[in-house]
Protein backbone atom coordinates (compact mmCIF):
# COMPACT_ATOMS: atom_id res chain seq x y z
CA UNK A 1 0.00 0.00 0.00
CA UNK A 2 1.29 3.43 -0.94
CA UNK A 3 0.58 6.91 0.31
CA UNK A 4 -0.98 9.62 -1.87
CA UNK A 5 2.60 10.66 -2.70
CA UNK A 6 3.26 7.22 -4.21
CA UNK A 7 5.60 6.04 -1.44
CA UNK A 8 5.26 2.76 0.42
CA UNK A 9 3.36 3.33 3.68
CA UNK A 10 5.62 2.90 6.71
CA UNK A 11 4.30 2.04 10.18
CA UNK A 12 6.34 2.07 13.40
CA UNK A 13 5.14 -0.24 16.18
CA UNK A 14 6.22 0.44 19.77
CA UNK A 15 5.08 -2.16 22.34
CA UNK A 16 5.53 -2.12 26.10
CA UNK A 17 8.46 -4.19 27.33
CA UNK A 18 6.43 -7.26 28.25
CA UNK A 19 5.84 -10.49 26.40
CA UNK A 20 2.07 -10.11 26.70
CA UNK A 21 2.32 -6.84 24.77
CA UNK A 22 5.10 -7.76 22.35
CA UNK A 23 3.52 -11.01 21.10
CA UNK A 24 0.40 -9.39 19.55
CA UNK A 25 2.52 -6.48 18.30
CA UNK A 26 4.73 -8.88 16.33
CA UNK A 27 1.60 -10.44 14.86
CA UNK A 28 0.28 -6.99 13.99
CA UNK A 29 3.56 -6.27 12.24
CA UNK A 30 3.12 -9.44 10.19
CA UNK A 31 -0.42 -8.40 9.33
CA UNK A 32 0.57 -4.93 8.12
CA UNK A 33 3.47 -6.40 6.13
CA UNK A 34 1.07 -8.83 4.42
CA UNK A 35 -0.87 -5.78 3.16
CA UNK A 36 2.23 -4.26 1.57
CA UNK A 37 3.37 -1.86 4.32
CA UNK A 38 6.91 -1.31 5.52
CA UNK A 39 7.10 -2.21 9.22
CA UNK A 40 9.59 -1.16 11.90
CA UNK A 41 9.36 -2.32 15.52
CA UNK A 42 11.00 -0.39 18.36
CA UNK A 43 12.04 -2.76 21.14
CA UNK A 44 14.75 -3.58 23.65
CA UNK A 45 17.29 -6.39 23.93
CA UNK A 46 15.21 -8.56 26.26
CA UNK A 47 12.59 -9.10 23.57
CA UNK A 48 15.17 -9.79 20.87
CA UNK A 49 14.70 -13.56 21.16
CA UNK A 50 10.95 -13.31 20.52
CA UNK A 51 11.53 -11.02 17.55
CA UNK A 52 14.36 -13.20 16.19
CA UNK A 53 12.14 -16.30 16.38
CA UNK A 54 9.42 -14.45 14.49
CA UNK A 55 11.90 -13.24 11.86
CA UNK A 56 13.28 -16.75 11.41
CA UNK A 57 9.71 -17.91 10.85
CA UNK A 58 9.31 -15.47 7.99
CA UNK A 59 8.35 -12.15 9.62
CA UNK A 60 9.94 -9.50 7.40
CA UNK A 61 10.16 -6.43 9.62
CA UNK A 62 12.92 -4.06 10.66
CA UNK A 63 13.82 -3.75 14.34
CA UNK A 64 15.38 -0.74 16.06
CA UNK A 65 16.71 -1.45 19.52
CA UNK A 66 16.57 0.97 22.44
CA UNK A 67 18.67 0.63 25.56
CA UNK A 68 16.41 -0.26 28.46
CA UNK A 69 16.67 0.65 31.27
CA UNK A 70 17.84 3.93 29.75
CA UNK A 71 20.62 6.14 31.07
CA UNK A 72 19.54 8.06 34.16
CA UNK A 73 17.06 5.42 35.28
CA UNK A 74 16.96 4.10 38.86
CA UNK A 75 15.73 0.74 37.60
CA UNK A 76 18.26 -2.09 38.11
CA UNK A 77 19.98 -3.14 34.88
CA UNK A 78 18.60 -6.68 35.17
CA UNK A 79 14.97 -5.47 35.01
CA UNK A 80 14.22 -5.03 31.33
CA UNK A 81 10.59 -6.18 31.21
CA UNK A 82 7.37 -5.97 33.21
CA UNK A 83 7.56 -9.76 33.48
CA UNK A 84 10.69 -9.40 35.64
CA UNK A 85 9.11 -7.14 38.27
CA UNK A 86 8.65 -9.18 41.43
CA UNK A 87 8.35 -6.47 44.12
CA UNK A 88 5.96 -3.47 44.30
CA UNK A 89 8.80 -0.95 44.70
CA UNK A 90 10.10 -1.81 41.22
CA UNK A 91 6.95 -0.65 39.39
CA UNK A 92 7.40 3.12 39.95
CA UNK A 93 11.03 2.81 38.84
CA UNK A 94 9.94 0.90 35.75
CA UNK A 95 7.39 3.57 34.81
CA UNK A 96 9.96 6.32 35.37
CA UNK A 97 12.38 4.44 33.11
CA UNK A 98 9.71 4.14 30.40
CA UNK A 99 9.15 7.92 30.50
CA UNK A 100 12.86 8.47 29.84
CA UNK A 101 12.45 6.79 26.44
CA UNK A 102 10.69 9.83 24.99
CA UNK A 103 13.81 11.53 23.64
CA UNK A 104 15.38 8.42 22.02
CA UNK A 105 12.01 7.44 20.51
CA UNK A 106 11.59 10.91 19.01
CA UNK A 107 15.12 10.68 17.59
CA UNK A 108 14.13 7.44 15.87
CA UNK A 109 10.88 8.92 14.55
CA UNK A 110 12.80 11.84 13.09
CA UNK A 111 15.17 9.41 11.37
CA UNK A 112 12.60 6.86 10.18
CA UNK A 113 9.94 9.34 9.03
CA UNK A 114 7.03 6.85 9.27
CA UNK A 115 3.53 7.57 8.01
CA UNK A 116 1.99 6.61 11.35
CA UNK A 117 2.83 5.26 14.79
CA UNK A 118 1.07 2.51 16.75
CA UNK A 119 2.22 2.65 20.35
CA UNK A 120 1.31 0.90 23.54
CA UNK A 121 -1.36 2.37 25.79
CA UNK A 122 1.25 2.74 28.56
CA UNK A 123 3.20 5.26 26.47
CA UNK A 124 0.76 8.20 26.67
CA UNK A 125 3.55 10.67 25.87
CA UNK A 126 3.81 9.23 22.35
CA UNK A 127 0.66 11.17 21.40
CA UNK A 128 2.69 14.35 21.78
CA UNK A 129 5.72 12.80 20.04
CA UNK A 130 3.66 11.79 16.99
CA UNK A 131 2.04 15.23 16.80
CA UNK A 132 5.49 16.81 16.82
CA UNK A 133 6.27 15.03 13.54
CA UNK A 134 2.83 15.50 12.02
CA UNK A 135 1.92 11.81 11.98
CA UNK A 136 -1.13 10.06 13.48
CA UNK A 137 -0.67 7.99 16.61
CA UNK A 138 -2.93 5.00 17.17
CA UNK A 139 -3.24 3.41 20.59
CA UNK A 140 -2.83 -0.32 21.10
CA UNK A 141 -4.52 -1.38 24.35
CA UNK A 142 -4.10 -5.11 23.89
CA UNK A 143 -7.31 -5.93 25.76
CA UNK A 144 -10.98 -6.48 24.95
CA UNK A 145 -13.26 -3.64 23.89
CA UNK A 146 -15.60 -4.87 26.62
CA UNK A 147 -12.91 -4.20 29.25
CA UNK A 148 -12.26 -0.74 27.81
CA UNK A 149 -15.94 0.16 28.06
CA UNK A 150 -16.25 -1.11 31.64
CA UNK A 151 -13.05 0.61 32.73
CA UNK A 152 -14.12 3.89 31.10
CA UNK A 153 -17.42 3.96 33.00
CA UNK A 154 -15.79 2.96 36.29
CA UNK A 155 -13.24 5.74 35.94
CA UNK A 156 -15.93 8.25 34.97
CA UNK A 157 -18.69 7.39 37.45
CA UNK A 158 -16.76 5.67 40.30
CA UNK A 159 -19.75 3.41 41.13
CA UNK A 160 -17.68 1.41 43.64
CA UNK A 161 -18.19 4.34 46.02
CA UNK A 162 -21.84 3.23 46.30
CA UNK A 163 -20.84 -0.14 47.77
CA UNK A 164 -21.18 -0.32 51.54
CA UNK A 165 -18.39 -2.89 51.93
CA UNK A 166 -15.75 -4.67 49.86
CA UNK A 167 -18.05 -7.68 49.52
CA UNK A 168 -21.03 -5.58 48.41
CA UNK A 169 -21.78 -5.36 44.69
CA UNK A 170 -22.27 -2.30 42.52
CA UNK A 171 -23.65 -1.86 39.00
CA UNK A 172 -21.56 -0.26 36.26
CA UNK A 173 -23.81 2.34 34.59
CA UNK A 174 -24.24 3.26 30.92
CA UNK A 175 -23.41 -0.15 29.43
CA UNK A 176 -25.36 -2.46 27.12
CA UNK A 177 -25.70 -5.12 29.85
CA UNK A 178 -26.44 -5.11 33.59
CA UNK A 179 -23.02 -5.87 35.10
CA UNK A 180 -22.10 -6.07 38.76
CA UNK A 181 -18.70 -6.12 40.46
CA UNK A 182 -17.31 -5.84 43.97
CA UNK A 183 -14.85 -3.07 44.93
CA UNK A 184 -12.11 -5.70 45.34
CA UNK A 185 -12.38 -6.53 41.62
CA UNK A 186 -11.44 -2.97 40.69
CA UNK A 187 -7.80 -1.95 40.56
CA UNK A 188 -6.71 -0.25 43.80
CA UNK A 189 -4.72 2.13 41.58
CA UNK A 190 -7.88 3.06 39.71
CA UNK A 191 -9.72 3.67 42.97
CA UNK A 192 -6.86 5.79 44.30
CA UNK A 193 -6.78 7.97 41.19
CA UNK A 194 -4.03 10.58 41.13
CA UNK A 195 -3.05 9.64 44.69
CA UNK A 196 -1.49 6.52 43.17
CA UNK A 197 1.34 6.58 40.62
CA UNK A 198 -0.37 4.00 38.43
CA UNK A 199 -3.74 5.67 38.97
CA UNK A 200 -2.27 8.92 37.69
CA UNK A 201 -0.86 7.07 34.70
CA UNK A 202 -4.31 5.64 33.92
CA UNK A 203 -5.71 9.16 33.79
CA UNK A 204 -2.89 10.19 31.43
CA UNK A 205 -3.71 7.15 29.28
CA UNK A 206 -7.35 8.19 29.05
CA UNK A 207 -6.45 11.77 28.14
CA UNK A 208 -3.84 10.75 25.54
CA UNK A 209 -6.30 8.32 23.93
CA UNK A 210 -8.65 11.25 23.38
CA UNK A 211 -5.84 13.14 21.61
CA UNK A 212 -4.77 10.18 19.46
CA UNK A 213 -6.05 9.32 15.98
CA UNK A 214 -7.82 6.19 17.20
CA UNK A 215 -7.53 2.77 18.79
CA UNK A 216 -6.44 -0.59 17.39
CA UNK A 217 -8.46 -3.46 18.91
CA UNK A 218 -7.18 -7.02 19.04
CA UNK A 219 -10.73 -8.31 18.71
CA UNK A 220 -13.41 -8.88 16.10
CA UNK A 221 -16.83 -7.36 15.63
CA UNK A 222 -18.81 -10.58 15.97
CA UNK A 223 -17.31 -11.37 19.39
CA UNK A 224 -18.33 -8.20 21.23
CA UNK A 225 -20.46 -6.25 18.78
CA UNK A 226 -22.51 -4.45 21.46
CA UNK A 227 -19.37 -3.09 23.10
CA UNK A 228 -17.52 -2.15 19.91
CA UNK A 229 -20.61 -0.17 18.85
CA UNK A 230 -20.85 1.34 22.34
CA UNK A 231 -17.17 2.29 22.30
CA UNK A 232 -17.47 3.99 18.93
CA UNK A 233 -20.97 5.46 18.96
CA UNK A 234 -21.66 6.20 22.64
CA UNK A 235 -18.17 6.93 23.95
CA UNK A 236 -17.17 8.51 20.64
CA UNK A 237 -13.87 6.68 20.12
CA UNK A 238 -12.46 5.89 16.69
CA UNK A 239 -11.58 2.20 16.73
CA UNK A 240 -10.65 -0.57 14.32
CA UNK A 241 -11.08 -4.22 15.44
CA UNK A 242 -8.53 -6.13 13.32
CA UNK A 243 -8.10 -9.35 15.33
CA UNK A 244 -7.68 -11.94 16.53
CA UNK A 245 -4.05 -11.12 15.72
CA UNK A 246 -2.89 -14.60 16.71
CA UNK A 247 -4.67 -15.99 13.64
CA UNK A 248 -2.32 -13.89 11.50
CA UNK A 249 0.32 -16.61 11.87
CA UNK A 250 -1.94 -19.24 10.35
CA UNK A 251 -2.95 -16.95 7.48
CA UNK A 252 0.64 -15.98 6.64
CA UNK A 253 1.93 -19.54 6.98
CA UNK A 254 3.97 -18.90 10.15
CA UNK A 255 4.40 -21.66 12.75
CA UNK A 256 2.40 -21.34 15.97
CA UNK A 257 4.34 -23.74 18.20
CA UNK A 258 6.40 -21.11 20.02
CA UNK A 259 4.12 -18.07 20.31
CA UNK A 260 6.27 -15.69 22.35
CA UNK A 261 9.11 -17.86 23.71
CA UNK A 262 10.84 -21.16 23.18
CA UNK A 263 8.84 -23.95 24.78
CA UNK A 264 10.18 -25.54 27.97
CA UNK A 265 8.92 -28.94 26.84
CA UNK A 266 9.52 -30.78 23.58
CA UNK A 267 6.47 -29.97 21.47
CA UNK A 268 6.31 -33.44 19.92
CA UNK A 269 6.46 -35.03 23.37
CA UNK A 270 3.63 -32.82 24.60
CA UNK A 271 1.44 -33.52 21.57
CA UNK A 272 2.13 -37.26 21.82
CA UNK A 273 0.88 -37.18 25.42
CA UNK A 274 -2.28 -35.42 24.26
CA UNK A 275 -2.70 -37.89 21.38
CA UNK A 276 -3.08 -40.65 23.96
CA UNK A 277 -6.14 -38.94 25.49
CA UNK A 278 -9.80 -38.93 24.49
CA UNK A 279 -11.39 -35.87 22.88
CA UNK A 280 -12.39 -33.11 25.34
CA UNK A 281 -10.92 -35.05 28.28
CA UNK A 282 -7.97 -32.85 29.33
CA UNK A 283 -7.97 -29.68 31.45
CA UNK A 284 -5.25 -27.18 30.53
CA UNK A 285 -4.24 -24.79 33.36
CA UNK A 286 -1.96 -21.81 32.74
CA UNK A 287 -1.81 -18.26 34.16
CA UNK A 288 0.35 -16.31 31.73
CA UNK A 289 3.70 -14.62 32.18
CA UNK A 290 3.08 -12.27 35.14
CA UNK A 291 0.56 -13.75 37.61
CA UNK A 292 2.13 -15.26 40.73
CA UNK A 293 0.65 -17.36 43.51
CA UNK A 294 1.63 -18.13 47.08
CA UNK A 295 2.75 -21.67 47.97
CA UNK A 296 -0.53 -22.15 49.87
CA UNK A 297 -2.60 -21.25 46.80
CA UNK A 298 -0.50 -23.47 44.54
CA UNK A 299 -1.12 -26.34 46.93
CA UNK A 300 -4.89 -25.73 46.76
CA UNK A 301 -4.66 -25.88 42.97
CA UNK A 302 -2.87 -29.21 43.10
CA UNK A 303 -5.35 -30.73 45.55
CA UNK A 304 -8.30 -29.43 43.52
CA UNK A 305 -6.88 -30.77 40.26
CA UNK A 306 -6.33 -34.23 41.69
CA UNK A 307 -9.72 -34.38 43.39
CA UNK A 308 -11.51 -33.41 40.15
CA UNK A 309 -10.50 -36.73 38.60
CA UNK A 310 -9.75 -34.99 35.29
CA UNK A 311 -6.67 -35.49 33.13
CA UNK A 312 -4.67 -32.25 33.05
CA UNK A 313 -1.70 -30.22 31.85
CA UNK A 314 -0.56 -27.68 34.41
CA UNK A 315 1.93 -24.94 33.53
CA UNK A 316 3.95 -23.57 36.46
CA UNK A 317 6.07 -20.47 35.89
CA UNK A 318 9.77 -20.45 36.69
CA UNK A 319 11.80 -17.58 38.11
CA UNK A 320 9.28 -16.31 40.69
CA UNK A 321 9.71 -18.92 43.40
CA UNK A 322 6.71 -20.85 42.14
CA UNK A 323 8.36 -23.72 40.38
CA UNK A 324 11.76 -23.82 42.05
CA UNK A 325 11.73 -25.34 45.54
CA UNK A 326 8.20 -26.74 45.15
CA UNK A 327 7.61 -27.49 48.84
CA UNK A 328 4.00 -26.58 48.09
CA UNK A 329 3.49 -29.69 46.00
CA UNK A 330 1.48 -32.28 48.02
CA UNK A 331 3.61 -35.27 48.98
CA UNK A 332 3.45 -37.97 46.35
CA UNK A 333 1.35 -35.79 44.00
CA UNK A 334 3.29 -36.42 40.81
CA UNK A 335 3.46 -40.15 41.45
CA UNK A 336 -0.29 -40.37 42.06
CA UNK A 337 -1.24 -38.42 38.93
CA UNK A 338 1.34 -40.04 36.65
CA UNK A 339 -0.30 -40.69 33.31
CA UNK A 340 -3.26 -38.45 34.17
CA UNK A 341 -1.36 -35.22 34.73
CA UNK A 342 1.53 -33.42 33.02
CA UNK A 343 3.32 -30.51 34.72
CA UNK A 344 5.22 -28.11 32.44
CA UNK A 345 7.71 -25.94 34.32
CA UNK A 346 8.31 -22.79 32.28
CA UNK A 347 6.87 -21.74 28.91
CA UNK A 348 4.35 -23.99 27.19
CA UNK A 349 3.34 -24.29 23.50
CA UNK A 350 -0.07 -22.99 24.56
CA UNK A 351 -1.65 -22.40 21.14
CA UNK A 352 -0.87 -25.93 19.99
CA UNK A 353 -2.10 -27.42 23.27
CA UNK A 354 -5.40 -25.54 23.13
CA UNK A 355 -5.88 -26.50 19.48
CA UNK A 356 -5.55 -30.20 20.29
CA UNK A 357 -8.89 -32.08 20.26
CA UNK A 358 -8.08 -33.75 23.60
CA UNK A 359 -8.29 -30.41 25.46
CA UNK A 360 -11.76 -29.83 26.87
CA UNK A 361 -11.24 -26.81 29.15
CA UNK A 362 -8.80 -23.99 29.81
CA UNK A 363 -8.18 -22.65 33.33
CA UNK A 364 -7.00 -19.08 32.70
CA UNK A 365 -6.21 -15.80 34.44
CA UNK A 366 -8.24 -14.02 31.71
CA UNK A 367 -5.38 -12.00 30.28
CA UNK A 368 -6.64 -10.99 26.85
CA UNK A 369 -3.97 -12.89 24.89
CA UNK A 370 -4.86 -16.11 26.68
CA UNK A 371 -8.59 -15.46 26.49
CA UNK A 372 -8.37 -14.99 22.73
CA UNK A 373 -6.30 -18.15 22.41
CA UNK A 374 -9.07 -20.04 24.19
CA UNK A 375 -11.73 -18.45 21.98
CA UNK A 376 -9.81 -19.17 18.77
CA UNK A 377 -9.36 -22.80 19.86
CA UNK A 378 -13.07 -23.14 20.69
CA UNK A 379 -12.31 -24.25 24.25
CA UNK A 380 -14.58 -23.29 27.21
CA UNK A 381 -12.82 -21.66 30.15
CA UNK A 382 -12.58 -21.73 33.92
CA UNK A 383 -11.89 -18.10 34.81
CA UNK A 384 -9.44 -17.20 37.59
CA UNK A 385 -8.59 -13.48 37.22
CA UNK A 386 -5.78 -12.07 39.33
CA UNK A 387 -5.30 -8.36 38.53
CA UNK A 388 -5.65 -5.57 35.95
CA UNK A 389 -8.62 -5.84 33.55
CA UNK A 390 -8.77 -9.63 33.99
CA UNK A 391 -11.88 -9.35 36.18
CA UNK A 392 -13.62 -7.48 33.37
CA UNK A 393 -12.58 -10.07 30.77
CA UNK A 394 -13.95 -12.75 33.09
CA UNK A 395 -17.42 -11.15 32.88
CA UNK A 396 -17.23 -11.17 29.10
CA UNK A 397 -16.44 -14.90 29.10
CA UNK A 398 -18.95 -15.99 31.76
CA UNK A 399 -21.84 -13.50 31.49
CA UNK A 400 -21.85 -12.22 27.90
CA UNK A 401 -20.37 -15.02 25.77
CA UNK A 402 -21.41 -17.73 28.25
CA UNK A 403 -18.44 -19.94 27.46
CA UNK A 404 -16.95 -20.21 30.91
CA UNK A 405 -17.46 -20.65 34.66
CA UNK A 406 -15.75 -18.68 37.42
CA UNK A 407 -13.57 -20.30 40.06
CA UNK A 408 -14.71 -17.54 42.40
CA UNK A 409 -11.70 -15.27 42.96
CA UNK A 410 -12.85 -11.69 43.66
CA UNK A 411 -9.66 -10.16 45.03
CA UNK A 412 -7.48 -7.88 42.89
CA UNK A 413 -3.90 -8.46 43.97
CA UNK A 414 -0.79 -7.62 41.98
CA UNK A 415 1.62 -10.12 43.48
CA UNK A 416 -0.46 -13.11 44.49
CA UNK A 417 -3.99 -14.47 44.39
CA UNK A 418 -5.27 -15.94 47.65
CA UNK A 419 -8.42 -17.46 48.95
CA UNK A 420 -9.61 -19.96 46.32
CA UNK A 421 -10.09 -23.35 47.99
CA UNK A 422 -9.29 -26.71 46.47
CA UNK A 423 -13.00 -27.61 46.62
CA UNK A 424 -13.83 -24.53 44.51
CA UNK A 425 -11.21 -25.63 41.97
CA UNK A 426 -12.64 -29.15 41.88
CA UNK A 427 -16.23 -27.92 41.46
CA UNK A 428 -15.34 -25.51 38.62
CA UNK A 429 -13.43 -28.22 36.75
CA UNK A 430 -16.20 -30.78 37.09
CA UNK A 431 -18.84 -28.21 36.11
CA UNK A 432 -17.09 -27.26 32.89
CA UNK A 433 -16.03 -30.78 31.92
CA UNK A 434 -19.07 -32.90 32.76
CA UNK A 435 -21.60 -30.63 34.47
CA UNK A 436 -25.08 -29.69 33.34
CA UNK A 437 -24.80 -27.21 30.49
CA UNK A 438 -21.19 -28.14 29.64
CA UNK A 439 -22.18 -29.53 26.23
CA UNK A 440 -24.07 -26.36 25.30
CA UNK A 441 -21.13 -24.25 26.49
CA UNK A 442 -18.77 -26.28 24.31
CA UNK A 443 -21.03 -25.74 21.28
CA UNK A 444 -21.01 -21.98 21.86
CA UNK A 445 -17.21 -21.98 22.19
CA UNK A 446 -16.88 -23.79 18.85
CA UNK A 447 -19.24 -21.23 17.29
CA UNK A 448 -17.01 -18.31 18.35
CA UNK A 449 -13.96 -20.18 17.03
CA UNK A 450 -15.54 -20.33 13.58
CA UNK A 451 -16.55 -16.67 13.74
CA UNK A 452 -12.97 -15.69 14.64
CA UNK A 453 -11.60 -17.58 11.65
CA UNK A 454 -14.05 -15.93 9.26
CA UNK A 455 -13.35 -12.44 10.64
CA UNK A 456 -9.69 -12.45 9.57
CA UNK A 457 -10.22 -14.05 6.16
CA UNK A 458 -10.64 -11.99 3.00
CA UNK A 459 -14.06 -10.32 3.17
CA UNK A 460 -14.31 -10.82 6.93
CA UNK A 461 -15.01 -7.98 9.35
CA UNK A 462 -11.44 -7.64 10.67
CA UNK A 463 -9.96 -7.98 7.18
CA UNK A 464 -12.17 -5.18 5.90
CA UNK A 465 -11.55 -3.01 8.97
CA UNK A 466 -7.81 -3.17 8.34
CA UNK A 467 -8.33 -2.28 4.69
CA UNK A 468 -10.41 0.73 5.72
CA UNK A 469 -7.76 1.89 8.21
CA UNK A 470 -4.89 1.56 5.73
CA UNK A 471 -6.85 3.41 3.05
CA UNK A 472 -7.65 6.21 5.48
CA UNK A 473 -4.04 6.54 6.57
CA UNK A 474 -2.78 6.52 2.99
CA UNK A 475 -4.46 9.89 2.38
CA UNK A 476 -3.86 11.35 5.86
CA UNK A 477 -3.15 15.07 6.01
CA UNK A 478 -1.86 16.51 9.29
CA UNK A 479 -4.10 19.25 10.68
CA UNK A 480 -3.00 22.79 9.96
CA UNK A 481 -1.46 24.48 13.00
CA UNK A 482 -3.76 27.02 14.60
CA UNK A 483 -2.87 30.60 13.87
CA UNK A 484 -2.47 32.99 16.71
Amino acid sequence: MRSKMGQQLHVVLFPLMAHGHTIPTLEMGSLFHSRGLKVTIISNDLLRDSITMAQQSGLDVAVRTLKFPPKGSSLPENIASVDQISTPDMLPKFLDAVALLKEPVETLLQELKPNFLISDVFFPWTAESAAKFGIPRLVFHGTSCFALCVSDQIQLHKPYLNAESDSDTFVVPNLPHHLTFTPTQVSPHERAGKKSLLGGLLEQVMESTERSYGVILNSFSELESDYIEHYKNVLGRRAWPIGPLLLTNAINGLPRAHRGKQSSIDVDECLAWLDSKNHNSVVYMCFGSTATFSPAQLREKAIGLEASGQDFIWVVRRGTGQGDAEEWLPEGFEERVKGKGLIIRGWAPQVMILDHPAVGAFVTHCGWNSTLEGICAGVPMVTWPVFAEQFFNEKLVTDILKIGVSVGNKNWQRSESEGVTSSAVTKALQDIMVGEGSTEMRHRAKHYKEMARKAVERGGSSYDNLDDLIQELSVYQPPNPKKE
